[in-house]
């Protein structure tokens, strides 16, 4: 971790415009709610400008459009979030384990290792697995055969990479295994959640492109193609045969049913359920997932029906009372 660095000296390291005192010491980074003496926070969201006013934070990275909201020493950047990820990365070194496969991993002897990966405690990498330069393998990694993935991945504890997918095809009043003969690729840049498990395809390979980040508990089934830059929450869930375009945002919970193609730059809301084609750029919300609008004026359509049908019962009640 640097020592303290003045609003000036990040400026010239970082980028951005430095507004009000640049000699400012900053010490660490802190949210608005909490941050102190020598911390600077960030502003991304005008709905939260009365936090800002009330801040102990020595310092705001925001925007231009935002620069009137505070007489905080502050820098102005277009882009305040990613400012605050990397000053953070400044001041908070992001840490991976030490290069080296530790003992207690088992690594087949026809897989391929990059220069300067660690592979954790009780990991497992199958025969003819590849694992490229400077990649992480966290504690209980399973990899299995034939699977690829890219240089400065980052998997984390308990992840699974190629189990059989879900395939199995009736007979009579049972069911008969599909082999799952594919692989999964991981592309460069990828990291990949806690218990997320990445199926390999019954044929043709699964894959996940460079840059795309996989938050904890997600399954993504055989076949599956993701883009490259997604992110993709928690818990969801992309079953076989889907494609997934480009920087593609998939919120918690949500599902996507398969053999559905999904265009790049989509946006699904939390617990979002897709179960048709979607086209490049839109945002789509509920089940089955509808335009993001559509769907909140539906909704508010429906709390406002409630209201009428307790009047309308109201109404009702009072005539008949009226009555005897």
């Amino acid at each position: 971790m640097p020592g303290p660095l003045t609003l000036g000296e990040i400026a010239s390291r970082l980028g951005g415009r430095v507004a009000g005192d640049p000699r400012t010491r900053i010490t660490q980074v802190g949210s608005l709610e909490r941050a102190g003496a020598g911390q600077i926070t960030f502003l991304s969201s005008p709905r939260y400008k009365t936090k800002l006013a009330t801040t102990c934070a020595a310092a705001v990275i925001l925007g231009p459009e935002m620069e009137g909201l505070t007489t905080l020493p502050r820098i102005v950047c277009e882009h305040p979030y990613a400012y605050f990820a990397r000053l953070s990365q400044l001041f908070n070194p992001l840490t991976v384990q030490a290069p080296g496969v530790h003992p207690s991993a088992v690594v087949a002897p026809t897989a391929r290792l990059g220069k300067r990966i660690s592979i954790g405690p009780h990991c497992v990498v199958g025969d003819g697995a590849a694992i490229g330069d400077d990649s992480c393998l966290y504690p209980g990694v399973s990899v299995y055969p034939g699977c690829l993935i890219g240089a400065r991945a980052i998997v984390h504890a308990g992840a699974v990479i190629g189990a059989d997918g879900f395939g199995i095809a009736r007979e009579g009043e049972g069911w008969v295994k599909i082999p799952q003969i594919g692989r999964v690729v991981i592309g460069d840049d990828v990291e990949i959640g806690a218990n997320t498990t990445v199926d390999r395809g019954s044929v043709d390979d699964t894959v996940v492109g460079a840059g795309t980040k996989i938050d904890n508990l997600v399954q993504i089934a055989h076949n599956v193609h993701v883009g490259e830059r997604c992110l993709i929450a928690a818990m969801a869930g992309i079953a076989g045969s889907t494609h997934v375009g480009d920087e593609v945002f998939l919120g918690g919970q949500v599902g996507i049913a398969d053999h559905v193609t999904i265009g790049s730059g989509v946006r699904v809301t939390v617990q979002g359920g897709v179960i048709g084609n979607l086209p490049d750029g839109v945002m789509v919300t509920g089940m089955p997932a509808r335009d993001h609008k559509e769907f909140m004026r539906a909704q508010a359509a429906l709390y406002r029906l409630a209201k009428i049908v307790r009047e309308l019962e109201t109404l009702v009640h009072e005539a008949h009372g009226a009555k005897r």
